[in-house]
């Protein structure tokens, strides 16, 4: 398993708050689905911007966080990263071609590329949810990453800017993937995940179980003894984020010892997602539907 929402593994100090997401998108100018000043978001258009992502991806997710990972190579790749795509953030005030000026990325499976195999199945059961519930179309988020000089409100905006403008494109109805707390030992985390095993879990048709075979319980403490501001604060932060937007969790998180993380699952319904965020995001969006 590798780095992402969902964050599988996402970027340290992001913050998604009430004013991250973006107000308006603007028009679609050679492939663009946003701008703020020399800001940039966009889909990869080539085998070289998709490895540069891979590239950016290594050093955030190995190199900085000291995890043993293919030096040789220095990417984070894998055989899911052909049939997806790849959102970027370029900084158009850098010298040289946009893939050398990328400076976020985001993973994008869509559910007709996924041919019933997801990358988060290896760790639960999406299939189950798919099955379930007929018509989802699911959009699968992963390897959220922005290099350290970006980790601001602005560049996350544009990245939420860029997803947006994609589901609506592609009629997605849920999103969904795994996200990360770090380090394998999930009674670190102990109050966060309880939190959400109490309050947050998906139920129903909605309802995401780890696989049996890596299943660890997030029941790790009693209802009453859980402190949910204690809870919220010790979250990461994009996983905040997502809660704020009316996401929903699985049943049971996954350790991930190549990656060092703790993994739970996100479900997104964009039915779900609150009215306030829509109209954040604007009906402009709606211009990318086609």
């Amino acid at each position: 398993m590798n780095p992402t929402l969902l964050a599988h593994h996402e970027t340290p100090g992001l913050v998604m708050s009430d004013e991250t997401l973006p107000r308006s998108i603007s028009g679609l100018i050679d492939g663009l689905l946003g701008r703020i000043g020399p800001l940039e978001v966009r889909l990869a258009r080539d085998d070289a911007e998709v490895e540069a992502a891979q590239r950016l991806r290594y050093r955030v997710f190995f190199e900085e966080r000291g995890i043993a990972g293919d030096a040789a190579a220095a990417r984070d790749a894998d055989l899911f990263d052909a049939v997806c795509d790849h959102l970027l953030v370029i900084d158009a005030s850098l010298p040289g071609p946009d893939r050398e000026r990328i400076v976020g990325t985001y993973r994008l499976l869509p559910q007709a590329r996924a041919s019933g195999s997801f990358y988060s199945n290896a760790e639960f059961d999406i299939c189950a949810l798919s099955a379930r519930r007929a018509g989802l179309n699911i959009l699968e988020l992963g390897r959220s990453c922005v290099l350290p000089p970006y980790r601001s409100k602005r560049t996350v905006e544009l990245l939420w800017q860029g997803i947006w403008a994609y589901t609506r494109r592609h009629g997605i109805n849920v999103m969904a993937g795994c996200a990360s707390f770090d380090g394998i030992v999930p009674a670190r985390h102990a109050e966060a995940l309880s939190f959400l095993h109490h309050h947050c879990r998906a139920d129903g048709d909605w309802s995401v179980r780890a696989v049996e075979s890596r299943f660890h319980t997030m029941d790790l403490m009693p209802v009453e003894a859980v402190n949910a501001r204690q809870a919220l604060a010790a979250m990461p932060p994009l996983i905040k984020g997502y809660l704020r937007l009316g996401a929903m969790v699985g049943e049971g998180c996954v350790i991930d010892e190549p990656f060092g993380t703790t993994d739970i699952f996100v479900v997104m319904p964009v039915e779900k997602i609150s009215a306030r965020y829509i109209n954040y995001y604007g009906a402009d969006a709606e211009r990318f539907a086609a």
